[in-house]
């Protein structure tokens, strides 16, 4: 296994997997009061590549949950994955388990972008992982796409669309590489496509998808049908986060609070100690709105009282500022970006703060 040097996911080159899985249930267990006698609707396993796990491994994990946790009858199961020819042979036992959704980290369908990007896989190594993926009964599988290479052309962009469009996917999740702190990147930087060209590529690239039926509902996120997890995350809703740096967020029914839950972020340290730090939310507001402006369809402001426990009023003043230089559309029911909102979703995103 290789660290991708754009990569700032708690995720090491070695480590050794030996008691990770009673870990985690472990884990499990203490943050079972949590749940609050809710069911599962949508599990996501990654950061990284879960993938590495054997079949085995994962099957006791999930002899773990079910025991554990209750299961919504039509609960979106994800695992991450890559396209090396070692996890691909191991696809049809993912769905065996009962995993019924793969998020396939692809990249590009260019090999001098995917050596660029220090990924270990091929063009078509990546292809045919898609193909089996669908072949072995994931009708429901995402593929992971950037943009923004080194050197990177907007056709070569296109190419990468067309290409993952071809391959039939329920998702795909486009967007830009981004240069993260402490990665290898962020200390030998690549020499990046200019602004306009960037631009060209997240315009043309956006609606190639739409015009392909991939609907835009999130700001990288393109779908013949949405995510469940993603959602659940852009619309400020709960979950439990287990696992080596893992974070989850978490509200208290009786009391309204929300809390943030952070576990140890070394894999060792995880292992020896799984005590999580829980940080306070306290800005409510600015909470939600950083997360559901993402969303191009905007909520509904019953949402927001749903989740903050506060009126849409407290915000009032704020919404109409927005609106009034067109930033929001605002309905008696609704509230979404307008167009020029979901471009400048950081000047949007900064009325609430």
């Amino acid at each position: 296994m290789k660290k991708c040097p754009y990569c700032d996911f708690n995720s090491h080159e070695k480590g050794d997997k030996t008691n990770y899985i009673s870990t985690l249930l472990k884990d499990l267990d203490n943050d079972l009061n949590y749940i609050q006698g809710r069911s599962i609707h949508s599990i996501f396993i990654g950061g990284g590549t879960p993938s590495l796990m054997s079949a085995d491994e994962l099957s006791e994990l999930f002899i773990g949950l079910k025991s554990r946790l209750t299961f919504d009858q039509d609960i979106e199961i994800t695992l991450e994955t890559n396209p090396g020819t070692f996890e691909i042979e191991k696809f049809k036992q993912f769905r065996d388990i009962g995993i019924n959704r793969l998020s396939i980290g692809v990249q590009s369908f260019h090999d001098k972008h995917l050596q660029s990007l220090g990924r270990i896989h091929s063009a078509d190594e990546a292809i045919h992982a898609c193909e089996q993926a669908r072949k072995v009964g994931f009708d429901n599988f995402n593929i992971d796409l950037m943009y923004g290479l080194e050197a990177q052309t907007i056709d070569e962009c296109l190419a990468d669309v067309n290409q993952a469009i071809n391959l039939s996917p329920s998702h795909i999740s486009f967007y830009q590489l981004t240069i993260e702190p402490n990665t290898l990147f962020a200390k030998y930087p690549p020499i990046l496509p200019q602004d306009d060209e960037l631009w060209q590529m997240g315009k043309q690239g956006a609606a190639l998808l739409e015009k392909n039926g991939f609907v835009q509902y999130e700001v990288s996120a393109y779908g013949k049908s949405s995510s469940i997890h993603n959602l659940n995350y852009w619309q400020f809703g709960d979950y439990l986060g287990i696992g080596a740096g893992a974070h989850g967020k978490i509200t208290n029914i009786d009391t309204g609070q929300i809390l943030r839950t952070i576990k140890p972020k070394s894999p060792k340290d995880y292992i020896d100690n799984q005590k999580e730090s829980i940080e306070l939310v306290n800005n409510l507001s600015f909470e939600f709105m950083l997360n559901a402006l993402r969303l191009k369809q905007g909520f509904n402001s019953k949402l927001f009282t749903d989740r903050t426990g506060q009126s849409i009023d407290t915000i009032r003043t704020q919404l109409q500022k927005a609106q009034s230089i067109g930033l929001l559309k605002i309905s008696k029911t609704k509230i979404e970006p307008t167009k020029k909102g979901f471009d400048f979703l950081n000047d949007l995103q900064a009325y609430f703060l």
